[in-house]
């Protein structure tokens, strides 16, 4: 039987990506991490290891023990564990190289750590592409408005990628209301919102450059009931590049909702 690893941080991608490649035949040997990953992952996975944020010498030998040769990152981290939580030995002579702690930076440095020891590092999509966003309307039509806002922020929200601040902007009426930074899209979303009501436009695309092999953009129901909480109306999303777990109860809820969902493109914008 084909084995797969999973680095495994918080919400509902880990227990659906190891859901989804049992059933196609892997075994699945997780590593979840205290305080941030669901603990029914359990229930999905045929071993699981448990370790704090930043214990990454941990992992090597329990894949390496495992036969695990490839595995995939699934799930967030809070960046702020950087400040509150005790690295590992490992962990921080991955980290002292870099001059700045930005999220590719931090992510290609563990895929390194990995890959020096023969583990490689794939894309969740190699082996779950139907997660990723359709192209075009999801949910409701946009408006004139709605779209003309999309078309306005969506190179925005690419420059600030390009910096590796985040993947979120918050928009209305060609005003800049929020953008992610630490503290996360919900956040971010949260106090756009609240400036921008029930036209708050949020767009959430993949930075340019990104290594897709993780931190890919993602969206799923508690994005949507972010949106709900301050009344957003439209979520923008990149078409073929964001991952959505659950995606049939996704857009049930947001057109439940009426929140407008569209998978946008650079090439044609819709």
């Amino acid at each position: 039987m084909p084995l797969i690893g999973l680095v495994a941080g918080n919400g509902s991608l880990p227990i659906l990506f190891a859901k989804e490649v049992r059933g196609l035949g892997y075994s699945v040997f997780a590593v979840a991490h205290e305080q941030e990953t669901d603990p029914v992952l359990s229930q999905y996975v045929d071993d699981l290891l448990w370790i704090r944020v930043g214990q990454i010498q941990k992992i090597i030998p329990y894949f390496k023990n495992n036969a695990v040769t490839q595995t995939v990152l699934a799930g967030g981290i809070r960046k702020t564990h950087l400040f509150d939580t005790p690295l590992g030995q490992r962990a921080q002579s991955l980290l002292a190289p870099l001059k700045e702690k930005r999220d590719d930076a931090l992510l290609r440095a563990f895929a390194a750590g990995l890959q020096q020891e023969k583990i490689d590092v794939v894309s969740i999509t190699d082996y779950i592409p139907s997660l990723m966003a359709d192209e075009g309307e999801m949910t409701r039509p946009l408006t004139q408005r709605e779209r003309d806002d999309i078309a306005w922020g969506w190179p925005l929200a690419k420059q600030i990628g390009a910096l590796d601040i985040g993947q979120t902007i918050v928009v209305r009426d060609g005003v800049l209301l929020a953008v992610e930074a630490i503290e996360g899209t919900d956040a971010a979303i949260l106090r756009g919102g609240m400036l921008g009501r029930e036209s708050a436009v949020v767009i959430k695309c993949l930075k340019p450059h990104q290594d897709i092999r993780f931190d890919l953009p993602t969206v799923g129901l508690q994005t949507i009931e972010t949106m709900v909480k301050v009344s957003a109306s439209v979520l923008a999303i990149e078409a073929k590049a964001t991952l959505i777990p659950d995606k049939g109860a996704f857009l049930a809820r947001a057109n439940e909702a009426g929140i407008a969902v569209v998978g946008w493109t650079n090439k044609n914008g819709s």
